[in-house]
């Protein structure tokens, strides 16, 4: 239907040292890795001003901090399972945490507290990603264990006035989003129904004609963490095949080429001029060692984050 997507090379940039690697069996990994032994699932990448690259580690409660040379440090370790992570303007650490809800991260001082906790006096069901408009709005997902078995997944907006809005709950596995450029519509990565949904936002914040927008095939997972770049084209980590960008109107016109069966599970842009993607493959699959950062550069530079705003 569309021609082949043009391979785009990719390597190694960092890999989680082995003084952070104890492979040991967490509730985390029981419900949702097959109750394999892991040493870490990475996750959440997103950039400071400096230019230090930002992870979580889900089993093991963890953020780290990779330098622009690849070293890494330890920020935090604390009773959680943190996922997505998007940082503020003002340099707040906004994580996305399976246990906890929506909490926060000084990254001086590693100290970790609540933000939204329940929504109505309900827990979530498992929050996963996260994405900051820029008003200052934030988005985020409550994935749980939903799926074409019960989409029931919900994705919510957290105004920049402390107003919490729930925009969708009928979706099968909500996971990365992302808005396009002109913050009219949002994108969410819908894991088990291998698809990318479109929902355009009316005038007063509502969606409205939520539909299909990409379908995609294969894998051992649906897509993932998500990003946009400087010409609306939408970037995909699709575990267990690669990361795939499309032109703004759902076009496939790129794959990264790292070998077979990687399990990219999220990206970001970086780099000087924002034309380097950094991908993490979360743990090993096939002939690709976990707790790795993939670079490659892209084709057309990333949208800036709102951190960088």
């Amino acid at each position: 239907m569309y021609a082949p997507p043009k391979p785009v090379p990719a390597s190694v940039f960092a890999r989680l040292p082995d003084a952070f690697r104890k492979p040991r069996r967490t509730a985390w990994a029981d419900a949702n890795a097959a109750g394999a032994a892991l040493d870490c699932f990475l996750e959440g990448p997103s950039f400071d001003r400096a230019g230090n690259l930002y992870v979580t580690d889900i089993p093991f409660g963890r953020i780290f901090r990779v330098s622009p040379a690849g070293d890494w440090t330890l920020v935090t370790e604390y009773d959680g399972w943190p996922n997505g992570l998007k940082i503020h303007r003002d340099g707040r650490i906004f994580i996305t945490d399976y246990k906890r809800g929506i909490v926060l991260l000084d990254p001086g001082s590693g100290a970790v507290t609540p933000l939204i906790e329940t929504v109505q006096s309900e827990s979530f069901k498992g929050v996963n990603d996260l994405f900051f408009a820029k008003s200052g709005d934030l988005y985020f997902t409550d994935q749980g264990q939903t799926g074409l078995h019960d989409p029931t997944g919900r994705v919510y907006r957290y105004a920049a006035d402390g107003r919490l809005d729930r925009l969708v709950g009928t979706v099968p596995s909500p996971n990365g989003l992302v808005m396009n450029l002109h913050e009219t519509v949002l994108y969410v990565a819908v894991t088990r129904a291998n698809a990318v949904w479109r929902l355009p936002l009316m005038g007063d914040g509502a969606a409205s004609k939520v539909g299909l927008f990409i379908q995609m095939s294969g894998g051992h997972a649906g897509p993932d963490g998500m990003a946009l770049d400087a010409e609306g084209g939408l970037v995909v980590a699709h575990p267990s095949t690669s990361v795939w960008r499309f032109d703004a109107l759902g076009r496939p016109t790129h794959v990264l080429d790292a070998g077979e069966d990687i399990f990219c599970t999220n990206i970001a842009f970086g780099g000087a001029d924002l034309r380097a993607l950094f991908a993490v493959v979360s743990r090993r699959s096939g002939k690709v060692d976990g707790g790795v950062i993939l670079r490659a550069d892209m084709p057309v530079a990333g949208k800036p984050m709102f951190s960088h705003a």
